[in-house]
């Protein structure tokens, strides 16, 4: 089994797309993504050395049980091709010698995709973008898609789900999807156009044939139809739009669904930003001076500590 085989990461900003992208690219017929996000990789490679000899089976059995302290909903709902039977797992990781944390990882994703009739897999998991500059370290063959969506659509988006991203201003929703973006494009650019690939949300929903065949061609796979007519969500879940077909109106919501004054905060928070991603303002907004931008992370550092000790 190849376990370094050439791995598909999608990353972006919270609520850029990057779920509509997976589902996409996991109903192409050589590429599996499991449903969920794994936030395992990086904790494992920040406590590398803490594991010792892998080649012993207790370690991996470690290796195996941190895992699933960190995702254990991803692990047992999310790889639809095999049973995460730690003790199994264990037996089969040691017989076929997988000795590092990038062999194991590796492994398990592919023994899941493998059982799904894939060849190659992927992981959609957003804050990756990070952190791509690691994970090529652990996983040397690896791509990155970084899919971008103009950040006022984004902040609309956090809010519905504010509570899981720590998000309670325009302010703060701008400065964490600034973060992101130009992170991404950092890191991006230094790891070169074979392995990085950038698109834009709106582009995907615009002309998404377009956008679909140059991304099979970054990843050197061949275009099929039926990632642009994937396989439906069954589940609602957090991303309801994966029940329906593609939604070419879900952008540039933040015209009609945002205050004047939210997207004066917003554009005077990241202009330079908005501009450099090919956003265009709509306000004259002035950059923030630094009393207001204080006001604004003591009040989201407020209300985050209101809700983490208030919540019913």
């Amino acid at each position: 089994m190849p376990t370094l085989f050439n791995p598909i990461f999608i990353v972006g900003a919270p609520r850029s797309g990057t779920t509509l992208l997976q589902y996409m690219l996991r109903s192409h017929p050589d590429i599996y993504f499991p449903t969920g996000e794994s936030h395992f990789i990086i904790p494992l490679y920040r406590n590398i050395e803490n594991f010792g000899d892998l080649k012993k089976p207790e370690n991996i059995r470690c290796v195996l049980k941190a895992m699933y302290k960190l995702s254990a909903n991803f692990l047992d709902n999310d790889l639809h091709g095999i049973k995460f039977n730690i003790a199994q797992l264990t037996n089969e990781l040691l017989a076929e010698e997988q000795d590092s944390i990038s062999k194991i990882i590796s492994t398990l994703f592919q023994k899941n995709a493998n059982a799904q009739g894939k060849s190659r897999w992927g992981d959609k998991t957003p804050y990756y973008v990070l952190h791509m500059d690691k994970l090529l370290k652990m996983f040397p063959s690896a791509q990155f898609i970084h899919i971008i969506r103009d950040g006022r659509d984004c902040t609309l988006s956090m809010f519905e789900r504010k509570n899981d991203f720590g998000v309670y201003n325009t302010f703060f929703a701008a400065k964490y999807w600034e973060i992101y973006v130009e992170r991404g494009r950092c890191i991006g650019k230094e790891l070169g156009d074979e392995i990085y690939h950038e698109i834009h949300y709106e582009d995907l929903l615009n002309t998404p044939e377009k956008i679909l065949k140059e991304i099979c061609t970054f990843l050197n796979e061949p275009y099929n139809d039926k990632i642009l007519h994937y396989k439906r969500s069954e589940e609602a879940g957090k991303t309801p739009l994966l029940q329906k077909s593609l939604q070419i109106d879900n952008q540039a919501k933040w015209k009609t669904n945002m205050t004047t004054r939210q997207i004066r905060i917003f554009e005077g928070a990241v202009n330079r930003t908005l501009t450099e991603f090919g956003y265009p303002l709509i306000t004259d907004a002035k950059p923030l001076s630094l009393p207001i931008k204080a006001f604004w992370r003591t009040h989201n550092q407020l209300m985050t500590f209101l809700n983490n000790n208030f919540r019913e």
